[in-house]
């Protein structure tokens, strides 16, 4: 695809069910192609769900050929062993990217939900809204991580329009101002 138009797959990790997204992006526009998850839980051996995770992410880039991959980043928690699972996870996912040749962007869970909402502390289901709202989404999913799988790709798309805006919003009315085409 052309500079303007691409396709960015953004993955949601998980270790028992992992959301992902893809967008279409025209020009200045973004519309979804497609959202779901990959459920893990009938999987008990981990070594099991990591070979499952690459397959259907290896299957979603043949069948959609993303031009990028956004992910969103492990964060740290309490338990390490919960961390290191989840880390191994996105591994997975990110492993037929790059064997793919495609370019990947992680970004911190709380940056995603502030290129969203504007609130880095939003809930998954705030996020959910917000992306309903932005790309026009009729049909709800079942589970809020394929709506996080898209939110990974579009805070991607939204980050290589403004690359060098780092710093947030003082407050909504400037949001608002900046972002006219996220309101609805």
């Amino acid at each position: 695809m052309g500079k303007d138009n691409k396709i960015i797959l953004g993955i949601d990790p998980g270790t028992v069910v992992m959301g992902y997204g893809l967008i279409q992006i025209h020009g200045k526009e973004a519309s979804m192609i497609t959202m779901g998850i990959i459920q893990l839980h009938k999987f008990s051996d981990h070594y099991q769900r990591l070979g499952m995770i690459y397959q259907r992410v290896d299957g979603i880039i043949k069948e959609y050929c993303p031009d990028e991959v956004a992910v969103e980043a492990p964060f740290y928690g309490k338990n390490v062993q919960s961390m290191l699972k989840l880390g191994r996870a996105q591994g997975a996912a990110l492993a037929p990217a790059i064997n793919a040749g495609l370019p990947v962007y992680e970004y911190a869970p709380r940056k995603i939900k502030q290129a969203i909402t504007g609130n880095g502390n939003a809930s998954k289901e705030q996020v959910a809204h917000m992306i309903f709202n932005i790309l026009k989404v009729a049909e709800k999913p079942t589970h809020l991580d394929a709506t996080d799988g898209i939110a990974a790709a579009l805070c991607h798309f939204y980050q290589m329009q403004n690359p060098l805006i780092e710093k947030g919003y003082k407050n909504w009315k400037e949001f608002i101002k900046k972002n006219p085409d996220r309101i609805s």
